[in-house]
């Protein structure tokens, strides 16, 4: 049992081991993320792993964009269904008294197909989040530097939507 355990502890002490720091650190060659498997042992593994990390933050925002995308996709799905079913109710039989109108709001429910596929995106979202958290921990200066500049240009690419609507109200013009 010892000698297990002692073979372990030689192993993170020799070189070729993996060099896990929780303090701030520029650590390159040997370098370990999450596991050892992810055991960094070249330069070029090093700077693909900083790459892969800047693509990593910058999908999390597309996902999180593909969200929003798809529940206003639902949104306008319901809408076009309200109107129809408006229209064909105002060309039955009903008869509304003049001068009033009742408008009345709604709430949107998802079907359970609908509902799963947004979890499965919030999900997606979460676990993206939770890792580059993960990575973080690690205070390695390349890593945190992928994280700022993905979620930078992640950000800056994914959410040009966001931004709002205005309504423009049209004066009539006068001669």
């Amino acid at each position: 049992m010892s000698n297990s355990t002692s073979s372990g502890m030689d192993s993170m002490s020799m070189g070729g081991g993996c060099k896990i720091s929780m303090l701030w650190n520029w650590n390159t060659v040997d370098a370990c993320f999450i596991s050892d498997q992810w055991h960094v042992k070249t330069v070029g593994a090093y700077a693909g792993s900083v790459i892969g990390v800047f693509f990593l933050v910058q999908l999390i925002e597309w996902v999180r964009r593909a969200s929003r995308e798809y529940d206003r996709y639902l949104v306008k799905q319901h809408t076009v269904r309200a109107a129809a079913q408006t229209a064909m109710e105002s060309s039955s039989d009903v008869k509304v008294l003049s001068g009033s109108s009742a408008t009345t709001t709604v709430p949107i429910r998802p079907t359970l197909i609908q509902q799963l596929i947004r979890s499965f995106l919030y999900f997606l979202q979460f676990c993206g989040g939770y890792m580059i958290m993960l990575l973080a921990m690690y205070y390695n200066g390349g890593i945190l530097f992928a994280i700022g500049t993905g979620a930078f240009f992640g950000h800056f690419a994914s959410t040009w939507d966001t931004l709002g609507h205005v309504e423009m109200v049209q004066k009539d013009c006068c001669c």
